[in-house]
């Protein structure tokens, strides 16, 4: 019995481990003496724990009973913990090498990587500081500098704060509006954090700092410019080199360089922020993705239609959307009528569907649109092709019955597979469901979310739950497409809308003669045309398949000799239908060839004089390849062969 009272006595908390054991321990145990007593290995290697499903780290004192998981760099949270600790010994970093000159603001980790928000009246961050803050960086994290948590009062940490000139730090306590704040300090810097963070600045071995950028702060662009720099972290070197490799080739890839490399498209100040404009080549090849759409949605069972770019603002109201989207339209004046510029094709849909009498025999009705739409981003964010301001969704609406959802959302999925399978993408799906900012009955949305749940697991296809991330009048279901880098890009959508068919009271009439409201999805396939061709730039590297390429052959002469062969060679193809140039520069045969390399041209004809007597072309694929001599007819054919799946 003496033995049980000195038990409880000492031992007051039971942590349960993974495994399923228990240890007794005092209260103000700590993960890492745990660990320790499992294995000094397993406390060198330690870098957080997960305590009753909360984040902690190892020095946080256990005060009540448990489940502990001890946080190692097999963990999938390692990562997460490690660059966020990462971005505070770079902030550290920058204080001690411009002091008071600089202010920190915030610093979290994402996705690749983190970055930290700077702001300064007199320092400009360039990339040649970058060298000097990884240096920085390093030695700090050669002292193995402790990282220790400390709460403090929101009082005394804005005081503390405020003597430190940090003012970004004092606003975040100030609104936070809680008792008490958590701050973490390694040598003489300290931040605002609620962590968790590594136990020693040790554990740092593999970081780099990777791009510039501006941002506002609180994303507010009434507020000040901060300066963001971006970086990453990687549990060790071998990681981060093969990382490093990944960004280089993302570089060559990026959409915008080869975008003016290869003369697709530009942007002009002149023209307006996220405005694009389409050269010769890449509005050819909008128009083969355009005309590959029309086709695929005629063969499903889509209507063509065409919406106005404008409508009334009440129309908008109605809607919902002046309500809950207007920061993201534009609006607009006519003979003193209010009028709103479709950031969405979804109204005018119903207004056609609202045009005559529907009855239940008749649907569903699926309507599709290239539709052009504007919507008001912040400077800010816009980005290439993939942020802009005025682009083209292959929109479609479909009305239909109820009992009708579950087919018409697996014939969707079924359409997004089949375009991811055509041009070579993998794909993840998320369920987002009902946000803060939202239109329509708690029931509606629950029917909603599960006739798009049900559609799901029955397509056996896994997913993932986005909480609070539908659209504000109807939970969806979203498409992310992984390219040839395994980055994931947001194009395909399905949105499940019982809302805005009450809202425009649009009905049909059922088997027995009553009206009945009918249920909209609304759907992309590809999405934004623009996003998507620059999905496309960076995911083949610019360099096509045949079907696709805007130019599919460059007919090139060895010397003025061949050139009237060359130019006839030219017409003919063309006439064939084939999308073709010819080059009869006087230049060396050598240099024409790399040239067309260069602008990703898949195939190459070359002609010489031997191909002028056999009536010949000698192709060469863009890699290099040489094939046979063939006749141009029979280049003709080849490329129809090749191309006939998406024609």
């Amino acid at each position: 019995m003496p033995f049980f009272v000195v038990e409880k006595i000492m031992a007051d908390v039971q942590i349960e481990l993974p495994d399923g054991s228990v240890k007794q321990v005092h209260s103000g145990t700590t993960p890492h003496d745990i660990a320790l007593s499992i294995s000094e290995g397993l406390a060198r290697q330690s870098l957080a724990a997960r305590f009753n499903d909360q984040l902690i780290d190892l020095t946080r004192p256990l005060d009540t009973s448990g489940k502990l998981a001890l946080i190692t760099p097999n963990s999938p949270e390692a990562l997460e913990i490690i660059r966020h600790s990462c971005a505070h010994l770079m902030a550290q970093a920058v204080k001690e090498l411009y002091g008071d000159e600089v202010q920190v603001t915030i610093g979290p980790a994402i996705k690749d990587g983190f970055y930290y928000d700077f702001y300064s009246e007199s320092k400009t961050f360039v990339p040649e500081d970058f060298p000097v803050i990884e240096a920085k960086m390093a030695e700090l994290a050669k002292q193995d500098q402790p990282v220790t948590r400390e709460v403090m009062t929101r009082h005394a940490a804005v005081d503390l704060f405020r003597e430190m000139g940090e003012t970004y730090k004092v606003e975040l306590i100030e609104d936070l509006g809680e008792e008490t704040v958590s701050l973490y300090r390694q040598g003489d810097f300290v931040d605002l954090c609620r962590g968790p963070h590594v136990p020693r600045t040790g554990v740092h071995k593999a970081f780099k700092l990777t791009s510039l950028a501006g941002a506002y702060w609180r994303g507010d662009e009434h507020n000040a410019m901060l300066q963001r720099i971006y970086a990453t972290a990687f549990l060790n070197k071998k990681d981060l080199k093969a990382h490093l490799e990944r960004l280089e080739e993302a570089r060559k890839r990026d959409h915008r360089k080869l975008g003016r490399e290869l003369d697709l498209f530009s942007f002009n100040e002149e023209a307006g922020g996220g405005l694009v404009l389409w050269h010769p080549k890449g509005a050819m090849l909008r128009t083969i993705i355009e005309d590959f759409e029309r086709k695929e949605h005629l063969k499903r069972g889509y209507d063509i239609v065409v919406g106005p770019q404008i409508l009334k603002t009440d129309l908008w109201k109605m809607s919902g959307h002046y309500e809950n989207y207007r920061e993201n339209m534009y609006f607009t004046e006519v003979d003193e009528q209010g009028y709103g510029i479709k950031p969405m094709n979804c109204l005018a849909h119903m207004l056609i569907y609202k045009s005559k009498p529907r009855s239940y025999r008749n649907l569903p009705v699926r309507y599709f649109e290239l539709g052009t739409v504007h919507r008001h981003e912040k400077s800010g964010v816009l980005h290439g092709l993939l942020r802009v301001r005025g682009f083209t969704q292959d929109d479609a609406h479909i009305i239909c019955r109820p009992d009708q959802i579950d087919a018409e959302v697996k014939g969707v999925m079924r359409f997004v597979q089949d375009v991811a399978g055509i041009f070579g993408f993998d794909y993840t799906m998320e369920l987002s469901t009902r946000p803060d900012k939202s239109i329509g009955s708690d029931a509606d949305w629950e029917q909603a979310t599960k006739a798009l749940r049900s559609a799901l697991e029955d397509s056996g296809q896994p997913f993932e739950i986005n909480e609070g991330d539908g659209a504000f009048y109807g939970p969806k279901i979203d498409v992310k497409l992984k390219d040839a880098l395994d980055r994931e890009w947001q194009c395909a959508t399905i949105q499940c809308d019982f809302t805005l068919p009450e809202r425009f009271d649009l009905t049909y009439v059922g088997a027995d003669g009553e009206k009945h409201r009918p249920v909209m999805l609304h759907r992309v396939i590809v999405g934004s045309i623009e996003r998507f061709i620059g999905v496309l730039i960076e995911h083949y590297a610019g360099s096509f398949p045949l079907w696709l390429s805007p130019v599919q052959a460059i007919v090139l002469n060895v010397t003025d000799n061949q050139a009237d062969y060359a130019q006839e060679v030219y017409e003919q193809l063309r006439s064939a239908g084939v999308r073709v140039e010819v080059d009869l520069r006087n230049e060396k045969l050598g240099f024409k060839i790399r040239e067309a390399q260069v602008a990703k041209i898949p195939y190459m004809l070359v002609i010489g004089d031997r191909e002028m007597e056999q009536r010949t072309v000698a192709p060469r694929f863009r890699d290099g390849k040489n094939l046979e001599p063939v006749s141009v007819d029979d280049f003709v054919a080849f490329v129809a062969a090749e191309t006939a799946a998406f024609k």
